[in-house]
Order: C-alpha cells, then structure tokens, then sequence
C-alpha cells in the first residue's frame, strides 16, 4: 500500500475543490470533502484517515457497520451513508452516521422520522432526486418531490437539511452540470414550499465534482480520485 500517494491525492482533491469554488466566487470552506471508501480495506482507509481525511463514505450497510468497527479507535471520523438503505437496516445505521445522503422515498423518510426518537443524535439527511430521468436511478423525479412538501416537512424529527443527486452514467464534468442546476432549483422551491432551510446539496464524484461545485455543492462524494494509483 502506498499512504504517501494517498496522502497526495487527498492533497489534490482538496486543492481542485478550493480551485474550482474560487473560480465561482465561493468560500472553499463552504464545500466539504466526503470521502467514499467502498471496497476499499481497512488500511487503506486508516491512511486516508491518518493524511487528514474526516468525512468517510459508505454505499453499503453491512460494509459501513464493519468498518465503523474496524476503525473505532478514530473516534474523529464522520461516517456518512451515501448509498441506498433498506428499511429493514436502517435501525442499526442511524446511530452510527452523522449523516445519509440517499433518503429516496417518502415511505423511508418516514421509517427514519419514525426511528429518531431512539438515536441520541439523529443524523441529517438529503432527499435523493432523480434529476437525469434515468430508470435505474433511486430518487423521487423533480415534480414528485414537489407534491410530497407538505408530508416531507411534517418529518420534523428526523433533520431534513438538503438534497442529493447523480449525474447520468456516462457524462463528463459539462454535460453532468444540468443535473446540478436542476437539483439547486429543485432545493431553491422545496425551501419556499416547506419552509425548510436546505442548506446541503450532496452532488459530484470524482469525474464531475468541479462542476458540482460550480452549481453550489456543498458537499461532494470523491473515491477513485483519491485512491488513484493504489491497488484495491
């Protein structure tokens, strides 16, 4: 394993994200780095964590509660679920996340409304929204979530503090940034409809996270870029 190039791509990441938020007029420090970790072993993540990582991101339950595990003794680390959870693992999850970024239905923000009440400290969470129309995609479609306001903001006890999406397979940083504006509209509304601040917007991975930033992310989802040149 080699931590020294781990540590220069941390180092990278993070140059690009100040770069491309100074380019749009934006605070850097308005941008957070959420680093994806999935498939990723343990030693490999102790390196990132130890070249100044905090933000840790999970796609899969059963691997976020093994390494939340493996990796108690970094008691700094803010581990984030950013892929789909299932009601039934839902329960064991919150407790363990400071936030969960793929919240894609109504019915599942419901569960975890419901859940709150036995966490010390809920986690926030962002609504998934399907914002390139892909079928494959989870998420609700930019009116539906509309519809859903009023039930969205009677989900008062579990933090409801922003949006997520992905851009469509296959798009490069240009062609991803019409899913971002859509997703920073879709917010600007949902505020006016449910009186919810919405501060985070959860959008960008590791081939368009500039772009992302350039729409007003404010939280961006990078794993390949960091591991570059590092065997799995």
């Amino acid at each position: 394993m080699n931590s020294a190039r781990i540590h220069d791509n941390l180092r990278s990441v993070r140059e690009r994200i100040a770069a491309a938020a100074a380019r749009s007029g934006r605070d850097p420090s308005a941008v957070s780095l959420v680093a994806v970790t999935k498939r990723r072993p343990v030693e490999q993540v102790r390196a990132l964590i130890e070249a100044g990582a905090v933000d840790l991101g999970e796609n899969y339950p059963q691997e976020l509660w093994g390494k939340v595990a493996a990796l108690a003794d970094s008691p700094a680390i803010r581990w984030h679920l950013i892929g789909h959870l299932q009601g039934n693992k839902a329960g064991r999850t919150l407790p363990m996340v400071r936030m969960i970024h793929a919240v894609d239905s109504l019915k599942l923000l419901r569960a975890l409304d419901g859940l709150a009440d036995d966490v010390v400290e809920p986690p926030e969470v962002c609504l998934q929204v399907n914002t390139s129309g892909e079928e494959a995609k989870h998420g609700w479609r930019d009116d539906a979530i509309l519809e859903d306001a009023e039930a969205i903001a009677a989900c008062a006890r579990i933090p409801v503090v922003g949006l997520m999406t992905m851009a469509a397979r296959g798009t490069d940083a240009e062609t991803a940034r019409p899913s971002f504006a859509r997703l920073r509209a879709i917010r600007d509304e949902l505020r006016l409809r449910t009186g919810l601040a919405l501060p985070r917007l959860s959008m960008g991975m590791s081939h368009d996270f500039e772009a992302a930033v350039a729409e007003g992310a404010t939280l961006v989802r990078v794993g390949s870029a960091l591991f570059e040149g590092v065997e799995p």
